[in-house]
């Protein structure tokens, strides 16, 4: 670290000095680490700019119809930008889709029918998600109420997905297969590309008709190809995870089969109407920008999570992916092993945060989630991920989940303000 910098985090933030040595420790040895990604990062970066450049973005797609919003151009070509991206026949690209699991919901409810079965292959999906399937809850709209029946097919030991276990599930009334891509509140490393296209080709080989659908929340430019170019039949996930660069304000996004966007779509809205309405609100703007600059910003978000994940390697603690292991989404995971340590990690996010650093973050009773879950976030985008943040269920053994930042200096910021909150409260020793 050099010493300008050196000096402004210990004079300015009170950083201590055995907190920065092991922050210099840490990059240190993760720094060719970071050439690897910067090669992605560039390869995902003249892949978007072509999609713009394919359609023709022009300053005239920025402005935005009223009423119904027929013939919005700029809905038109965000939706085509998206579908040339993800390399796929059609797109919705909305912010009145609300957040990532609206778009799963409206996934999983415009393609699936009475009678069908959804098969989630990666254990039990994301907390939100359980009350949409009927797994929890009292129903209200859930697609068990509807009739559609669910199995849950646990990952290997060692993380994988268990196609054995999988075969055996699929029956005559199987639709749709679902795949979970990141790690949510689980501990395992993220599903990575190679292995979505092993079970979308295993899929396809015991029935060709069932719909493999991938829940790519944080996991977009990660790699330089997305699941479907490898197999998947859908998409979908959230504008303030990675795709909207820290820019979109709101929305969701779905990829994928002319057919099933056009189910999912009469779902969005009605029957007979689709995609074709719905008002962008001025947004494009900030969709599309935020997607330009969305590779950049992803790779300073993982970069940050592999020092978060050093970092606390070093200090002992058992982490969740490691170091050195490849990356499928920019989560990182810490078994922190007490609600103390969590509370006080996430304490230390929030203090890094640019807006609302002064706001002491607590667990609460939050909608959606069976356990009190605690969320430190001061974003520009209110419950942006893509943004510095770090959440967790306040339930054994106590795992806390670090994730985003619009630039790896401030994810970077994150990690360091983490370890000295936990380190001022004397939850650990740094030696």
């Amino acid at each position: 670290m050099k010493d300008n910098t050196y000096r402004l985090l210990t004079g300015e933030f009170n950083i201590s000095k055995d907190v920065l040595d092991l922050i210099d420790r840490s990059e240190e040895s993760v720094s060719a680490l970071f050439d690897d990604l910067d090669d992605i990062m560039t390869y995902n970066q003249y892949k978007v700019l072509d999609a713009f450049q394919k359609n023709g973005i022009r300053d005239m797609h920025f402005s935005w119809n009223t009423g119904y919003g027929y013939d919005d151009p700029g809905r038109e070509a965000t939706e085509r930008v998206y579908a040339d991206i993800f390399h796929t026949e059609a797109a919705l690209v909305r912010p009145i889709i609300v957040n990532g699991t609206h778009a799963l919901t409206l996934t999983l409810m415009g393609i699936l029918r009475p009678g069908d079965e959804l098969i989630y292959c990666t254990g039990a999906p994301y907390d939100t998600l359980e009350e949409v399937i009927g797994i929890r809850g009292e129903g209200k709209g859930s697609l068990r109420e509807y009739g559609v029946s669910y199995k849950q097919v646990e990952l290997t030991a060692d993380g994988r997905i268990d196609l054995d276990a999988l075969g055996e599930a699929i029956s005559e009334k199987t639709r749709m297969i679902t795949l979970q891509r990141a790690t949510g509140y689980g501990w395992r490393k993220a599903i990575s590309i190679e292995e979505i296209e092993e079970w979308a080709g295993f899929v396809k080989s015991v029935n060709p008709d069932i719909v493999c659908m991938v829940d790519n929340c944080y996991g977009e430019f990660l790699h330089t190809k997305e699941p479907t170019d490898v197999g998947a039949d859908v998409v979908a996930g959230s504008l303030i995870k990675n795709p909207g660069g820290g820019l979109a304000l709101t929305g969701g996004y779905i990829a994928g089969r002319q057919d099933l966007i056009d189910k999912i779509s009469y779902r969005m809205t009605s029957p007979g109407i689709g995609g074709e309405c719905g008002l962008t609100f001025g947004q494009t703007r900030t969709m599309l920008q935020g997607l330009f600059i969305a590779p950049k910003t992803v790779n300073g978000a993982v970069k940050g999570a592999i020092l978060c994940a050093r970092a606390f390697e070093l200090m002992g603690y058992d982490v969740c992916p490691k170091a050195d292991d490849i990356r499928s989404d920019i989560i990182q995971a810490v078994k922190l092993g007490t609600p103390e340590g969590v509370i006080a990690f996430c304490k230390g996010i929030q203090a890094a945060a640019p807006v609302d650093s002064q706001v002491s973050p607590e667990p609460w009773d939050m909608p959606g989630y069976e356990d009190p879950v605690i969320m430190a976030a001061g974003a520009f985008v209110q419950g942006s991920s893509i943004e510095l943040s770090a959440d967790a269920p306040i339930r054994p053994p106590y795992i806390v989940y670090f994730q985003g930042g619009l630039t790896y200096e401030h994810s970077k910021f994150g990690v360091i303000k983490a370890l000295q909150e936990m380190y001022d409260k004397g939850l650990l020793t740094i030696g």
